[in-house]
Parts: C-alpha cells; sequence; structure tokens
C-alpha cells in the first residue's frame, strides 16, 4: 500500500486525513505508538495538509521522485511532516507500507491486515528487510508503468490527472526512518535506479556483528546518516560498528550528521506529536524523553526539514546548498560528525 504525494494545483477538495478510517478508530482505542493512552489523541479528526485526487501540476515539468518508508510495524503516516515539506519544494513522495509488518495496513476498498509476525530474532529482521527491499523494487516498477501511460493500481481505480507525467525517474531518491533507513540503504545497493539516501537512526546490523550486506560493502552513490543519542549513546559512524563500516566502505559523498538531544523517534512526526499532546494532557515524561529525547520540537522538525531537502536538491537536483558543508547557528540542535 502506497501513498503519492506531488505538488497538485489549486483545488477545493478536503484535506486528506492523517489516517485511514479504520486505522485511526483502531489507533484510538489502543495505546497507540507504545504511548498515547486510548482516546488521548483524535486521529480520526486528524488531518494533513493534503488533498486527496486533485490534479497534479504540471507546470515546471516532470518532478524528481523520493521513496519513504517507516520503522518497523509503524505506519508510513509518521513521515508526514518530512514528506509534506518535500513535496512544497517540488518532489513527489511516495510513502509506503509493507503489509503484515506494519501494525495495520488499510486499503482503499477498506480491507484492513493486521501486523502477522513470528518472535524476535535476527532471521526475522533479515525477511523483513528482504520483504522491504522487494517492495521498493516492485514499487519502482510500477512507478515505471505509470509514467508510461498505464494504471497500476491493483483495483483499477481512477487515478489523479497528470499523476504520471509528474514523474521524473531519472532522477529517485529513497530515506527512511530505523528499519526505513536501513531498506534505503540496501535497496540502493541492489537497485541503480534509486540515485541518493537517507538512513535516519536505522543501524544496519541483524545483530551484533551480523551486519546487512549494505554495511559490509558500501554505496558508490550519496547517502547521509542522521543518527540520535540512542539507547543513552550518540548514533554515529564513530560509535556505531555498522555505520563505521559502511562509512569506510562507500565510496561516494557522504555526510554523518547527530542529534545529541534527540532520540530515535526525533526523526518522526512524533517528535510533533508528544509535545503538542503533552500540553493538553498528561504523559509520561520520562516515556517522552525516551522517544524524542529534550531536543526543542519545533528547532528539530524545522532542522530536519531543512537537511533532508538540502539533501536531495544537492543531488537530485544538482542545486548548491551551503547549509550541508558545516555547522550552522541557524541548526544548534545538529552536529556535524564528519
Amino acid at each position: 500500500m502506497i501513498s503519492v504525494w506531488y505538488p497538485a494545483r489549486a483545488s477545493t477538495l478536503p484535506r486528506a486525513p492523517y489516517l485511514r478510517p479504520t486505522v485511526a478508530r483502531l489507533a484510538g482505542q489502543a495505546e497507540a505508538f507504545g504511548i498515547f493512552k486510548p482516546g488521548q489523541v483524535d486521529w480520526a479528526g486528524a488531518r494533513t495538509h493534503a488533498a486527496e485526487a486533485a490534479p497534479a501540476d504540471l507546470r515546471r515539468g516532470p518532478r524528481p521522485v523520493v521513496l519513504y518508508s517507516p520503522g518497523f510495524g509503524v505506519p508510513r503516516a509518521v513521515g508526514t511532516t518530512a514528506v509534506e515539506e518535500l513535496v512544497s519544494r517540488g518532489y513527489v513522495v511516495v510513502t509506503m507500507d509493507h503489509t503484515y509488518e506494519t501494525s495495520l495496513v488499510e486499503f482503499p476498498t477498506g480491507r484492513v491486515e493486521q501486523q502477522t509476525l513470528p518472535p524476535q530474532s535476527p532471521a526475522r529482521t533479515r525477511t523483513a528487510l528482504d520483504t522491504r527491499v522487494a517492495d521498493t523494487r516492485f514499487v519502482l516498477d510500477r512507478l515505471a508503468a505509470l509514467r508510461a501511460g498505464h494504471n497500476p493500481d491493483a483495483e483499477r481505480r481512477r487515478l489523479p490527472r497528470g499523476i504520471g507525467a509528474a514523474l521524473d525517474l531519472s532522477r529517485i531518491g529513497a530515506f527512511g526512518h530505523s528499519a526505513g533507513g536501513i531498506q534505503a540503504a540496501e535497496a540502493m545497493r541492489v537497485d541503480r535506479r534509486l540515485d541518493a539516501g537517507i538512513d535516519l537512526d536505522g543501524t544496519m546490523q541483524y545483530a551484533p556483528g551480523d551486519l546487512v550486506q549494505v554495511a559490509r560493502t558500501g554505496l558508490d552513490r550519496p547517502f547521509m546518516l542522521m543518527g540520535a543519542a540512542t539507547g543513552g549513546e550518540l548514533q554515529t559512524h564513530l560509535t556505531n560498528p555498522s555505520w563505521g563500516s559502511f562509512w569506510n566502505n562507500s565510496r561516494g559523498w557522504k555526510r554523518d550528521l547527530n542529534v545529541p538531544q534527540g532520540s530515535h523517534y526525533s526523526f518522526t512526526d512524533l517528535q510533533a506529536i508528544l509535545p503538542a499532546v503533552g500540553r493538553q494532557t498528561e504523559l509520561p515524561a520520562d516515556r517522552a524523553k525516551d522517544f524524542v529525547g529534550t531536543v526543542d520540537a519545533g528547532r528539530m522538525v524545522a532542522s530536519q526539514r531543512v537537511y533532508v531537502t538540502a539533501f536531495f536538491d544537492r543531488h537530485l537536483r544538482r542545486l548548491p546548498r551551503p547549509v550541508l558543508n558545516g555547522p550552522s547557528p541557524q541548526h544548534p540542535d545538529f552536529r556535524f560528525i564528519r
């Protein structure tokens, strides 16, 4: 299940929901994301800044394409903050759910598939990553069909006007959080259609000492690592063996950024949602810190938007982006490791 986000012509269509209806209802009845109590967040009422089925804006021609995947078991919606920023800057972004791994996946017909997983093990992680990489390559194939004028929708539903013509498949990037970041790197290793990628705090290993193949081989195309203080230790190529191996073996342009006061979910929408909910209702302070650290939420969201967009601007559009050259007083929470 994917969503395609794209620059659109002006539209009076209603704003699209943040979560699909059944997923939103079930999330409201459970401990969503492992921290929000039932009924604490109005997921069904949450809206994006997008309109569904609006005609694509083709006045500037085809747009570079970026793929996004969330962390293990997490819905694609948690990347909306970064995705909307990229689209507002002229990209087409495709967000992916991974059926049977994602907690709940709702399809347009209303069919819902729940998570179905064996017990945690390195083998399960390996299977999940292999499946995610296969999903990525399948989506790339379907986007090529869409660009060629075909309708790849499984239910043959009518697609928004101009959406295929909006795709420039000669310029494709990938990024993701946690498992989605590992997926971006590993998919780049096996598929030359991907030109540049970002890993948002995803450790490139199945178990200690058992590295994902891309960590052993590195990449010859641009890649950026963005880490935080996960588990009390900064995740950088100097501290994480899997990132260190990837870094030392990579021959393309590379950058390693870190947010010492952030945490694992600082690179998702939870960085914005948790503080907002905390101002309205009670949230366990320690649990919130575990998820998003103590970094200033507004600055973190704004800086992530800047760095992610600048990276793809530089490597998919060949635009100069000096913010990637070194530390900036405008983004004090981000440390340049190298």
